[in-house]
């Protein structure tokens, strides 16, 4: 099974695909999609759908994993624009009828490092470890994608949410 991991994000989109199968799991590519705060929100909300379409028709994901949006009440602009980036990838899952595995931040870390309050540092580390990978994803981004697609593999049983 192939699954598709996305970390939304309006400036930084971050992607991991992976395989499971019967010897384990296995990276098939990870990356970000950038996008210029320069750019009208229209424009850079286009980018990231067309990105993930690329993406999507390239490596024929079974499913796609996403991160929840995270929402403060210190910071309503940040999670509205989280939201917009997280419709556009539902947007694009929708057009290649992939469900959609959706997993909070928290639970993200607590299933790959053991603790809900993981830093960065420490699920790159991790996913470095799961993937069998020579050296951690060179974003935080993508670790964190990859982080989010290994999360459905361990949490899914047969349904989405």
């Amino acid at each position: 099974m192939r699954i598709i991991g996305v970390d939304p994000g309006l400036n930084i989109t971050g992607f991991g695909v992976i395989e499971k199968s019967k010897e384990g799991l296995r990276l098939v590519r990870a990356g970000v999609i950038r996008t210029s705060n320069k750019d009208l929100v229209e424009n850079r909300l286009n980018r990231i759908y067309s990105g993930l379409v690329e993406i999507i028709k390239k490596y024929k994901p079974e499913i796609l994993a996403l991160e929840e949006v995270f929402t403060h009440t210190k910071y309503p602009a940040t999670a509205i624009s989280l939201g917009y980036a997280r419709g556009i990838v539902c947007l694009a899952a929708a057009q290649f009828s992939l469900p959609i595995g959706s997993y909070a931040a928290k639970r993200v870390k607590k299933a790959i490092t053991g603790r809900g309050d993981a830093q960065k540092y420490q699920v790159q580390s991790m996913v470095r470890n799961i993937l069998k990978l020579k050296e951690v994803p060179k974003s935080f981004d993508a670790s964190d994608a990859l982080a989010i697609a290994i999360t459905h593999t361990y949490l899914d049983r047969g349904g989405v949410k």
